[in-house]
């Protein structure tokens, strides 16, 4: 659930050229280039761990069925 959450609020964000910032930003902080591929992946990333938690939490299931 969260992984699409984030997927969706990355995609919104594109929107408003924050894919661009975030590319530009790794670009100067990390001086690796990404490409926006990398950039959707990122919040894959980041909703998959927020699942886990929420599994290892024991609330994946109460937050499905309420």
């Amino acid at each position: 659930m969260m992984i699409m959450v984030f997927l969706l609020s990355g995609w919104i964000l594109s929107w408003f050229k924050f894919d661009r910032l975030f590319i530009q930003a790794f670009k100067e902080l990390f001086n690796k280039e990404i490409t926006i591929a990398s950039y959707y992946f990122i919040f894959f990333c980041i909703g998959t761990i927020g699942d886990l938690v929420l599994f290892f939490n024991g609330d994946y299931i109460n937050r499905l069925f309420s």
